[in-house]
């Protein structure tokens, strides 16, 4: 289909040039600017922006004593709204001093009675990556040593920037991966491409390497290679861990298309890819490698949580109540993961009930959405694991860039928030707004999701002619020979 044709949003757009493509225009007649390198270049200038949007963090200054240092003087990081995770981290963490994720501690807070032994916070292979990652730091500034024509810059700037290299070509494979699944509609593939979040959220911190896997996972699934496409989910849960909560969706619609068999081989490969890439880290830093899970059993609600925008409007002290430091929230724990999983038993019963097996893409949005909704952290840049798979399952270009225009104008607030009235940042009340109105639009997008599972007619990948009973994300039951069925006979 053309997008001129079907898109409300593309039409109006096409006026400034003419119009919509004409019946009898040719197209694809270009052998190099084919529709895949036209997104990929589209994705490109969006990462490019992102990167800018970032650069003001990594500005150097000199000091009285003559060293170069950063320059995050008078809270530019949040004036200037270009806070990095990945900044910091590097200091914290210990990576610039060759600390050994997992296995070498650092003290926080030292000599104050907050003071804590601390390990890497990470899932395992995000840790290694910002390890790896501070190693080749060191290695390009002792090549600029050798040869002088190199750039150079502080070594946090350097580890940044060699990172952000990396999550720029994880977010290419996640546009190929869905341009991949929709070849006849790039245009779902452009909206990944350019999208807000994107520009402002994919070199906050690293959660673009997950959404790779997980869309390539998908990817590898509807090519019908289901071991590789467990592996991928498996390695993705190992960078963060929401491509693991796929595998529901993965087995709700094996169950409905009768192929438990894919389901079965694809949940299998993740789990044993997930804990070969574990086991190593658990056995010889067992301390360490449960930092992660230590840290998220003991935070209490975050200001991007429905939990705590309750709390701030209402006064309520919270389901624990005061918290002593480091003391884990075990009610709010419980009640987040009895939510989520209500919500999965109701995403179960959604498939099970659908007048047509379900879209993968439909089931996978709808329990990541759940889990970000219900859960009592959303860090800005997990918004980011929904970007895909809005427009595998829901490609309304008005409405999905409003929801990420929306969710990426959050940054705003957030930030001045964390700058503090004294600073003259802003009170709560704007960050929190904006939360409940990003928390709305996304349950506008669960019930348009909802309604497109009931009423298949109403989705629009399947409403047009072409493929209407065929999942696209789903592998396609293989065509049996004229032989074979004889054999079979």
């Amino acid at each position: 289909m053309v997008p001129t044709w079907t898109e409300p949003l593309a039409y109006g757009a096409s006026r400034l040039v003419g119009g919509p493509l004409g019946k009898h225009a040719l197209v694809g007649r270009s052998r190099f600017w084919t529709p895949l390198r036209v997104v990929l270049l589209l994705a490109v200038v969006v990462l490019a922006i992102g990167w800018l949007g970032k650069a003001p963090c990594l500005q150097q200054y000199t000091t009285d004593d003559g060293t170069l240092a950063l320059d995050w003087r008078n809270n530019r990081q949040y004036v200037a709204m270009c806070y990095s995770d990945t900044v910091p981290l590097w200091g914290i963490e210990g990576l610039d001093r060759g600390a050994v994720p997992y296995r070498d501690p650092w003290v926080e807070g030292a000599g104050t009675d907050r003071e804590r032994v601390r390990y890497m916070e990470y899932p395992v292979l995000t840790g290694f990556f910002q390890y790896a990652n501070a190693r080749l730091a060191d290695a390009w500034l002792w090549a600029a040593g050798v040869v002088p024509i190199l750039p150079t810059a502080l070594p946090v700037v350097v580890y940044f920037d060699i990172s952000a290299a990396w999550l720029a070509l994880a977010w290419l494979v996640a546009v190929w991966a869905v341009h991949a699944l929709r070849p006849s509609r790039p245009w779902d593939a452009a909206l990944v491409a350019l999208s807000p979040l994107v520009a402002v959220h994919v070199f906050t911190n690293f959660d673009a390497l997950a959404v790779a896997c997980a869309t390539a996972g998908m990817l590898a699934l509807a090519r019908r290679r289901p071991l590789l496409a467990g592996a991928l989910l498996g390695v993705g849960g190992a960078f963060k861990f929401y491509p693991l909560m796929l595998l529901l969706p993965v087995l709700l619609v094996a169950v409905r298309s009768r192929r438990i068999g894919t389901g079965v081989r694809t949940i299998a490969a993740a789990v044993v890819a997930f804990v070969l890439v574990n086991a190593p880290v658990a056995l010889l830093y067992p301390t360490g490698w449960a930092e992660f899970f230590r840290l998220n059993r003991t935070r209490p609600a975050d200001p991007d949580s429905l939990y705590f925008v309750v709390q701030y409007f209402t006064g309520w002290p919270g389901f624990d109540g005061e918290l002593a430091d480091g003391e884990q929230p075990v009610v709010l724990n419980t009640v987040s993961a009895v939510l989520f999983a209500l919500c999965c038993a109701a995403i179960c019963v959604l498939a099970l009930r659908a007048p047509r097996p379900p879209r993968l893409a439909s089931l996978a949005f709808l329990t990541v959405a759940a889990f970000l909704l219900v859960n009592k952290v959303w860090s800005p840049q997990y918004s980011l694991w929904l970007v895909p798979l809005a427009a595998l399952a829901l490609p309304h270009w008005r409405l999905l860039l409003a929801w990420m225009t929306v969710d990426a104008l959050v940054w705003v607030p957030r930030m001045y928030y964390y700058l503090t009235p004294a600073n003259k940042g802003l009170p709560p009340d704007w960050f929190l707004g904006t939360v409940v109105v990003r928390d709305a639009v996304v349950v506008l997008l669960c019930v348009l999701v909802v309604r497109s599972v009931l009423h298949p007619e109403t989705d629009p990948v399947r409403r047009f002619p072409g493929s209407p009973e065929v999942d696209p994300d789903w592998p396609a039951t293989p065509a049996r020979s004229p032989v074979a069925v004889g054999a079979a006979r």
